[in-house]
């Protein structure tokens, strides 16, 4: 079997050894390990195994149980609906989830682990979060949204009986009024709750007008319970800030335990009880911070930044299984780790293969669980397969135990990923990337290159398995993605290089990234192209109007003025705030100069916009404006709409197939 790709050049012949290449379809065959979660004796797994239904065109969640000796795998509740946050008992005997019941939305659930049985605990209005076990196994608490009253300015007359209306107005008077994924944002707070593990009326243990949620942490006694809220008078314009408060189950009072001008998440009390990890960080209005990791004894309330000057975020904090030592995750070159640290601040890696839990483009990503006996389990990635379930336990090195995709990838040659490194020319920082290389590389021919570019920016790409990466090398190119300055896992000093000055030299570390893989010999200069999502998107609209070296350019979800982008996003409160040293209104030039419209008056490359309908983190108007001006300058150019897709576009597996084709049929046209 051969393939053949037809170029301007002309034909490449890419022998396959008989080997499949992935195809678009394909993406409904794959499956991801998610939200693996530990027994308490350290002997199983519960994780949601994540399928692609080709009917209804969307991800479903079932529940699957493994030993941790890779024995026993089985499902233990699967079928037409989902299932997720799988949660143990403390005894391990029975297993809390949440599933949609009889069209009434997201409920609770029981399943006693030696019967099978199981039972619905709640018959809550909204969807339930942070789902958490007492320490005594009676009662489990949550957090849910509750609505609030809608602030009605005029009330209209009374319509004739009969009478078809157009549908009343809406009013808002909050920021943000809408958010990404969610649209425009219902009137109302998010709560903790409690219910007991036997079912019943659930008791609302907050109030007011603030939210609260994140990880809750019970007291051993079961007296009270640990969450994160911003409580303050002015919380809308300060996004980030939050406390630690503790609430008195018997009483609903309310205790900060900690105050700081920064925010502070994800409690976690050691076993014994006494001492309290978090993490957090000083807002110092910086575009990025690393989180660090904080630990409190209850006794003496004195908090102590215990990860020290360690120059990486920890993204997550967990106890190891004692008191004495904490389990963390962060990012590092592109990889996410699993470490210990000690109350010492040493951190010693244990894992470096977390991640592949997103199907789309190679983000970092990844999570993990601790059983009592210092066994965890996390979701274990690698370049060539979706996530899996891998298990570990100290300094044993860490192991896979499902293996979840090699019915549907096994027979398939997938791209080969290989990591380069390079200097920029814009002062010789050094920049980390990997290049794909197509089914049946040949280093003898020359290939047409894509650039794809990450958004965020402040966020990372890694040697993760990417559907994206996969289908751009299985039509025949050579891809190279990267962590330009400005991206994470490389230090606060590499990240912040783009503070209130972005795009700038992320330019250069990208066109030298080019350069590099040019410089390997097998790169048809005359057929390079360039595509990225969100931050990726305005680097992409930033490059066409810098250069004319790419053939083909498309900008998916960008943002093109920063101006229009602050005042209509859903996070304009924190953009404005944090990217910015002034409004837009105070400094209209900065906010110009560094948006890619600016430049559109140089642009000659064919450049296509690609955003969803729904998005509101780059709204469509972001696109409109590009592809309007580039079509008054008549430069080729193409509008591309993603109906019902918000700023992950890929949400649904057939958006992520319409995206991939889409870039690549523009590609083509000039090839």
């Amino acid at each position: 079997m051969k393939r053949i790709v037809v170029g301007l050049i002309g034909v490449v012949v890419a022998p396959l050894v008989g080997a499949e290449v992935l195809k678009n379809v394909d993406i409904f065959e794959m499956e991801v390990a998610s939200d693996p979660r530990i027994s308490p004796n350290g002997e199983q797994v519960v994780y949601v195994r994540r399928s692609m239904d080709i009917m209804t065109d969307r991800p479903n969640g079932d529940l699957w149980i493994i030993g941790t000796n890779g024995q026993g795998h089985r499902p233990i509740l699967s079928g037409a609906d989902s299932y997720g946050s799988p949660r143990w008992s403390p005894d391990g005997s029975r297993l809390a989830y949440v599933s949609s019941v009889e069209g009434r939305g997201p409920q609770i659930h029981v399943r006693w682990m030696d019967t099978g049985q199981t039972a619905v605990l709640s018959n809550l209005r909204n969807s339930p979060s942070s789902l958490t076990w007492s320490p005594d196994g009676r009662q489990l608490a949550f957090t849910q949204f509750v609505p609030g009253e809608s602030k009605a300015l005029a009330a209209p007359p009374p319509k004739p009986e009969g009478a078809e209306w157009a549908p009343p107005v809406k009013v808002f008077d909050t920021l943000p009024f809408q958010a990404d994924g969610q649209g425009f944002l219902d009137v109302g707070r998010d709560h903790v709750f409690v219910i007991s593990a036997e079912g019943g009326t659930p008791r609302q243990l907050t109030s007011g007008d603030f939210d609260h949620g994140g990880r809750l942490a019970w007291h051993p006694d079961g007296k009270a319970i640990i969450v994160a809220a911003n409580r303050q008078d002015d919380a809308e314009h300060d996004p980030i800030e939050s406390e630690l408060w503790s609430i008195d189950l018997a009483s609903g009072a309310m205790a900060a335990l900690t105050d700081r001008n920064g925010p502070d998440a994800a409690p976690a009390l050691s076993p014994d009880g006494k001492t309290l990890a978090w993490l957090g960080y000083d807002d110092k209005l910086m575009g990025y911070e690393n989180t660090a990791v904080y630990v409190m004894s209850l006794e003496d309330g004195e908090p102590r930044r215990i990860s020290g000057d360690f120059d990486r975020s920890i993204d997550d904090v967990q106890w190891a299984g004692n008191s004495r030592s904490l389990l963390v995750q962060y990012d590092d070159h592109g990889r996410t780790h699993i470490a210990s640290l000690s109350m010492d601040g040493d951190i010693d890696s244990l894992a470096d293969d977390v991640g592949g839990a997103i199907l789309g483009r190679p983000y970092t990503s990844g999570s993990f669980t601790v059983a009592r006996d210092g066994n965890y389990a996390y979701t274990a990635g690698r370049p060539d397969r979706p996530a899996d379930v891998g298990v570990g336990r100290g300094n044993r090195e860490p192991r896979r135990i499902t293996a979840l995709n090699e019915d549907a990838l096994g027979h398939k040659e997938l791209a080969k990923i290989e990591e380069i490194n390079w200097a920029s020319s814009a002062d010789g920082l050094d920049i980390q990337g990997w290049v794909a290389y197509p089914p049946g590389f040949d280093a003898s021919k020359k290939y047409p290159l894509i650039l794809e570019i990450h958004g965020g920016p402040r966020a990372a790409y890694g040697p993760q398995f990417s559907p994206e990466i996969q289908l751009f090398a299985a039509a025949g190119y050579v891809v190279l993605y990267a962590n330009p300055r400005g991206s994470t896992s490389y230090g606060y000093d590499f990240v912040n290089e783009i503070h209130h000055n972005y795009p700038s030299a992320d330019y250069d570390d990208l066109m030298s990234g080019v350069d590099a893989v040019i410089a390997k010999g097998f790169i048809d200069e005359d057929q390079l192209f360039v595509t990225g999502g969100s931050g990726g998107g305005l680097l992409t609209a930033w490059i066409v109007g810098k250069t004319d070296r790419f053939a083909a350019a498309v900008s998916a979800k960008p943002v093109i003025n920063w101006v229009s982008h602050v005042l209509t996003a859903d996070f304009t409160h924190f953009f404005s705030r944090y990217w910015f040293e002034k409004m837009p209104w105070e400094d209209p030039e900065t906010y110009w100069a560094q948006s890619p419209l600016s430049l559109v008056g140089n642009v000659t490359t064919p450049t296509a916009l690609l955003t969803g309908e729904s998005d509101v983190r780059t709204p469509m108007t972001e696109s409109e404006q590009f592809y309007q001006a580039l079509k008054l300058r008549k430069v080729d150019t193409a509008l591309i709409r993603v109906p019902e897709a918000y700023h992950g576009i890929v949400a649904r597996p057939s958006h992520l197939i319409a995206k991939v084709d889409n870039i690549l049929a523009w590609f083509e046209r000039y090839r």
